[in-house]
C-alpha cells in the first residue's frame, strides 16, 4: 500500500480510482480520519447534504446509526429545538423521551429531516464529522456513494497521514 499512497501523494495516481484498495489496506482509524476529512471539507451545508445522501443510501441499521450519532452529539439546545416542533418530523420520535431511534423508525425519517438535523448538530458541535467518519469507516461501500470527489479527499488524507 505504501507505493500506491506515494503515487497518490505525488499526483501520479487518481485517488478515487484506488479507494477500494486503500479502504481495504488502511487501518480503520486512518480510513475514519480520511472519511471525516471528506465529510468536513465543505463546511456545514455540504456536511448536511452528504449526511442526507449517506442516510438515503443506507440500510435501516445504517440509517439508525446516523440518526443516533447525530442525536447523541446534538446537545440539549439542539434537542430542545427538535422537540419543540422544529425538527421536520423528528419531534414526534423524540417527544416520547426516547433518545434512540430504531431501524424501523429511521425508515420513516425523511432525508430532508436528516439534512436539517445534521446542519444543526454540525453548527453546535463540529466533532460530529469525526464521529460519523468513525461510523462510516465500517461501511466504505456506502461512503463511495458520495462520489469521486469525496473518495479523493479521503484517500488523499490517508496518503498524507502515512507520508508523515
Amino acid at each position: 500500500m505504501g507505493d500506491l499512497l506515494q503515487k497518490i501523494s505525488s499526483g501520479n495516481a487518481a485517488p478515487h480510482e484506488h479507494f477500494d484498495q486503500v479502504a481495504q489496506a488502511a487501518p480503520q482509524s486512518s480510513l475514519a480520519e480520511g472519511i471525516a476529512s471528506a465529510l468536513g471539507s465543505g463546511g456545514t451545508g455540504q456536511f448536511a447534504q452528504m449526511a442526507a445522501q449517506l442516510f438515503t443510501n443506507g440500510n435501516g441499521d445504517q440509517k439508525s446509526t446516523m440518526i443516533n450519532s447525530l442525536l447523541a452529539t446534538a446537545g440539549p439546545s439542539v434537542l430542545a429545538q427538535l422537540t419543540s416542533g422544529g425538527g421536520s418530523g423528528l419531534s414526534s420520535l423524540l417527544g416520547g423521551g426516547g433518545a434512540s431511534v430504531t431501524p424501523e423508525q429511521a425508515a420513516n425519517i425523511s432525508p430532508e429531516a436528516v439534512q436539517e438535523l445534521a446542519a444543526k448538530v454540525h453548527q453546535s458541535d463540529p466533532s460530529i464529522v469525526d464521529k460519523l467518519g468513525q461510523a462510516y469507516s465500517a461501511h466504505p461501500d456506502l461512503f463511495k456513494t458520495l462520489g469521486a470527489a469525496a473518495m479523493s479527499i479521503a484517500v488523499a488524507k490517508i496518503a498524507e497521514k502515512h507520508k508523515a
